[in-house]
């Protein structure tokens, strides 16, 4: 089997995808806009990998806000495309993100063509102006076939197609993230963990204020908020710990590889994130793997992965309050964080394990390639 994938060659969910197919013994060719030396090292442990060797975005300059000017230059790529996908002779080509490389593939006319939506490329791009919304609709248009990590994605996704969605979880090696001997509270002290990168619509600046509620309801307990990822609102986040006094009790750890991830969440008394939107909530659904409990928002992504009061608690987008009385009650009760933490296994076990979600995906190229 030979699969050609459109997707970020940098992206860790592309790695993920392209590691586990190939584990399988299928070939793959792999293109994308940029990427870095790190990434070419990281494809080459895998000998039926091979990877575009052109940078096509190294003269590009993203002038205007939504970025159209960078989305016109970089169609420029459409001609080098189509000889390496000739090249390549695949059995079916697959891009990753609708809005984006979906567009390159499908300007290809390449057939069968399968793509899959992320989440912002079907929640934020077609509503930034009316020609973002014909593009998307051109690119599902010319798919064999749409797939989707999440239900509520594809409930989404359904607003610019007519086509079935088939749904294709992003779950977790559950021998990777799993609980340790590690002690979720470090010398007595009740630690809130949050991974995500550090950009406005994530909530951090929300989670920050319901820490400092914890700080201000529990004099006489030792908090701590350890926040891992990076991103464009960390200074500004830095700055609002300082103004609301409370800096001392808060880590910024920076960005962790995900191999290293389920350390993290075995250190933590729980895992926090209260994003304003998510497509699909990969980080409750790692947490939960390592028996860490969770408080997410309400976003859609969120409460597809997380069953209320079972697993974690759901709580208000952009409610600080909320957050804070949700964290509050594994505080006060240990217990409740060891019986949801086990909770959280079960279900991650039962529909986000990643062999299986490896094995759709393979059972659907199959599929499409015995057609």
């Amino acid at each position: 089997m030979r699969i050609f994938i459109l997707s970020d060659i940098g992206s860790i969910h592309t790695k993920r995808w392209v590691a586990a197919l190939s584990q399988k013994g299928i070939d793959i060719f792999l293109w994308g806009l940029n990427f870095k030396d790190k990434d070419t090292e990281y494809y080459a442990q895998f000998p039926n990998v091979a990877l575009s060797k052109t940078n096509y975005t190294d003269s590009i300059k993203n002038i205007i806000k939504d970025g159209t000017f960078e989305k016109l230059r970089y169609l420029k790529a459409i001609k080098l495309l189509k000889q390496c996908i000739a090249d390549f002779q695949p059995d079916i080509l697959h891009a990753h993100y609708a809005s984006s490389y979906g567009l390159l593939g499908a300007l290809t006319g390449f057939h069968p063509y399968i793509i899959s939506a992320w989440g912002s490329d079907v929640y934020d791009f077609p509503n930034v102006s009316f020609l973002h919304k014909q593009a998307l609709k051109y690119s599902l248009s010319k798919a064999d076939k749409i797939l989707s990590t999440s239900h509520v994605m594809a409930k989404e996704t359904q607003k610019y197609t007519g086509k079935a969605i088939e749904i294709t979880p992003f779950g977790v090696d559950l021998s990777l993230f799993k609980k340790t001997d590690i002690p979720r509270q470090s010398e007595g002290t009740f630690v809130v963990g949050n991974v995500k990168t550090l950009a406005p619509k994530y909530g951090i600046d929300v989670l920050i204020n319901a820490f400092k509620l914890l700080m201000d309801n529990n004099p006489n307990k030792r908090l701590r908020l350890e926040i891992v990822g990076e991103g464009p609102d960390r200074e500004k986040l830095q700055q609002l710990t300082q103004e609301l006094g409370i800096s001392q009790h808060i880590i910024f750890k920076g960005k962790i590889e995900n191999h290293l991830l389920p350390l993290v969440y075995n250190s933590v008394s729980v895992s926090v994130s209260v994003s304003y939107s998510e497509s699909f909530g990969v980080v409750a659904v790692e947490a939960m793997s390592c028996e860490c409990p969770v408080v997410v928002s309400d976003a859609d992504g969120f409460t597809e992965v997380v069953v209320d009061g079972e697993t974690g608690f759901i709580v208000p987008k952009r409610d600080a309050a909320a957050t804070a009385t949700a964290i509050q009650k594994f505080i006060d009760d240990p217990s409740l964080r060891a019986k949801m933490g086990n909770n959280g296994r079960q279900r991650v076990e039962h529909l986000y394990n990643w062999k299986n979600n490896v094995d759709v995906m393979v059972n659907i190229y199959n599929e499409m390639i015995n057609k």
